[in-house]
C-alpha cells in the first residue's frame, strides 16, 4: 500500500504536475500500471487560443494616432496576448485531465526553445508542441521547423542562396537532433545550403521560396545530392545518435539528471527501431520497474513553472487577478513563451540562488495570505517591450494577493490522512517535529508549513 502510494506520487509528478485535489481519496488504492495508462490514453486535443481583442481598424480611429501611438498599442496587444497565452498553457498544466500531454509539451517547450514577440506565431508554435507533444518525433521536428516562429528565431528568413545564414542548421544539430560532436562545422554550412529559401508570408505560412534556394550540389553527413532541408531532416534523423540524443535528454527531464548509459541505450534503441513513436518510448519508461527506484524519486528540483503548477493543482483556489502569477514567474526564473536562449532553461540546482529559494519558500505563505510579497522581477525590455511594467502595481495588491483557499474542502479531504505522505515525495529526510512546531495542528497550517520546506521543492 506504502509502496503504491509513493510510486503514484512519483509518477503524478514526473508524467503530470503533481497529484490533484481531485485524487487524494484513490492515490493510495489505485494500481499504478493502470495509473500509467490513464495518463498516457489519448485525449481530446483543444488549442491555446487568446481572448485579446485585435487593434481597431476604423480609418477615424487610426488616422488620429500618431505612428508612435500605434507602434505603441501594438506592442501592448502583443504583450498583452502573449501574457495571455502563458496564462492559459498553465491553466491546462494545473486544469487538464491529459496530464501527460501537457507536461510533455512542457519538455518540448523547452527543447524547442524559441522566443518571438509575435503572439500570432507563439500561439502556432504552442499548439503544434502541444498537438505532437506525445505523437512522432518526424512530425514534430518537420513542423516545429517550419514554423514561422522558429524560422523567425533563429534568422531562416534571411538564409538566401550566395548569403547564407547558417544559424538555423546549426540549431537544429546542435539543440533539437544529434548534439554536438556528431557533426561538422562543413556539415552545418551544407545544411545551411539545404535550408536556403524557407522561410514564411506575411500571414505566418510556410514558404519554399525557390528563387532563394541553392540547388546545387552539397555533402550532408556523408551523402551528397541537391538536397533540401526536407532531405537534410530526414537524413538527420537516420542518424541513431539523434534518437540517442533525445532519449537521453528525456530521461534526464523525466528520470534522473544522471543519465545511465545501459538503460538509455535500450531506449534510444527501441525509440529508433519504433520511428520515433514520443508514446511508445515514454510508456517503456513509465512501466520500468527502475523508474520506480529509490534513487529515481525525489532527485529533482521542481522548476518554477512545476512548483506553481503543482501547488495550484493541490489548493483548490480561486485567483481573481491571474495575471500576478506572470509575477511570479519573473520572480522565479521561468517565464513560459520566453525561454532565457536557444538552448531553453538549465535545470537541477540552476533554480535555486539566495533569491529564488527564499521566494519558493514563501510562496505558499504569501498565496494564503499570511504574508505579503516583498520582491519585484527585473524588467525584461524583450517581455516589458520598452512600456513601463505594470509590476508595482501587482506588487502592491500582493499584500492582499486576492486569492481564496477552499481549506474547509481541504480539512475534508485530509481528516483522515497524514498531509505530508501526498505533499512530500521522501519524507525520510523530513522534520515533521520543526513543521509542527510553527503549526497551530490545523489542517490548513500543517499544508502551508509543509509546502514551505526545501522538502517540497524535490519531486
Amino acid at each position: 500500500m506504502a509502496d503504491s502510494l509513493l510510486h503514484n506520487k512519483h509518477l503524478l509528478w514526473r508524467a503530470g504536475f503533481g497529484p490533484g485535489i481531485n485524487q487524494v481519496g484513490e492515490l493510495k488504492n489505485i494500481n499504478t500500471k493502470a495509473l500509467v495508462n490513464e495518463l498516457l490514453k489519448d485525449g481530446t486535443f483543444t488549442e491555446i487560443n487568446y481572448d485579446t481583442p485585435d487593434i481597431p481598424v476604423s480609418d477615424n480611429m487610426m488616422d488620429s494616432k500618431t505612428p508612435a501611438d500605434k507602434k505603441k498599442e501594438m506592442q501592448k496587444l502583443i504583450r498583452d496576448q502573449n501574457n495571455e497565452l502563458n496564462l492559459n498553457f498553465l491553466n491546462q498544466m494545473v486544469n487538464s485531465k491529459d496530464q501527460m500531454r501537457e507536461k510533455m509539451a512542457f519538455f518540448w517547450h523547452g527543447h524547442f526553445a524559441s522566443r518571438v514577440n509575435n503572439s500570432k506565431f507563439s500561439k502556432q508554435l504552442l499548439n503544434t508542441i502541444r498537438k505532437n507533444a506525445l505523437g512522432n518525433f518526424k512530425e514534430l521536428l518537420f513542423e516545429v521547423s517550419q514554423s514561422p516562429a522558429m524560422l523567425n528565431f533563429l534568422n531562416n528568413q534571411q538564409n538566401k542562396k550566395d548569403h547564407p545564414n547558417e544559424n538555423f542548421a546549426r540549431e537544429v544539430m546542435e539543440l533539437f537532433t544529434m548534439g554536438r560532436g556528431n557533426y561538422t562545422e562543413k556539415d552545418i554550412r551544407e545544411g545551411a545550403r539545404a535550408f536556403t529559401g524557407w522561410g514564411y508570408d506575411k500571414e505566418g505560412n510556410f514558404k519554399e521560396r525557390k528563387n532563394l534556394h541553392d540547388e546545387g550540389p552539397k555533402t550532408f553527413l556523408g551523402k551528397t545530392g541537391t538536397f533540401t532541408g526536407t532531405d537534410v531532416l530526414n537524413i538527420i534523423l537516420e542518424q541513431k545518435a539523434t534518437a540517442t540524443f533525445i532519449t537521453t535528454k528525456i530521461y534526464k527531464f523525466f528520470v534522473n539528471e544522471n543519465a545511465d548509459s545501459k538503460i538509455i541505450e535500450q531506449l534510444s534503441t527501441t525509440f529508433y527501431n519504433s520511428g520515433y513513436d514520443i508514446k511508445k518510448l515514454m510508456t517503456d519508461i513509465f512501466s520500468s520497474t527502475w523508474f520506480y527506484d529509490k534513487k529515481n524519486i525525489g532527485n529533482r528540483i521542481k522548476s518554477p513553472i512545476e512548483l506553481m503548477a503543482g501547488i495550484m493543482r493541490m489548493l483548490p483556489m480561486n485567483i481573481q487577478n491571474p495575471e500576478n502569477l506572470i509575477v511570479y514567474q519573473k520572480l522565479l526564473g521561468q517565464m513560459l513563451l520566453y525561454p532565457p536562449n536557444v538552448a531553453g532553461w538549465p535545470n537541477g540546482k540552476s533554480w535555486i540562488d539566495s533569491s529564488t529559494l527564499l521566494v519558493r519558500l514563501q510562496i505558499p505563505q504569501i498565496w494564503s495570505g499570511l504574508r505579503p510579497l516583498e520582491y519585484s522581477p527585473r524588467q525584461d525590455d524583450d517581455i516589458d517591450m520598452g512600456m513601463k511594467s505594470r509590476e508595482t502595481a501587482v506588487n502592491k495588491s500582493f499584500k492582499n494577493p486576492n486569492i481564496t483557499i477552499d481549506w474547509t474542502r481541504l480539512e475534508k479531504i485530509f481528516a483522515d490522512k497524514n498531509c505530508e505522505d501526498y505533499l512530500i515525495q521522501n519524507t525520510k529526510t523530513l522534520d515533521m517535529d520543526t513543521v509542527k512546531n510553527f503549526s497551530d495542528k490545523s489542517i490548513k497550517m500543517g499544508i502551508i508549513n509543509l509546502m514551505s520546506t526545501p522538502e517540497y521543492q524535490l519531486m
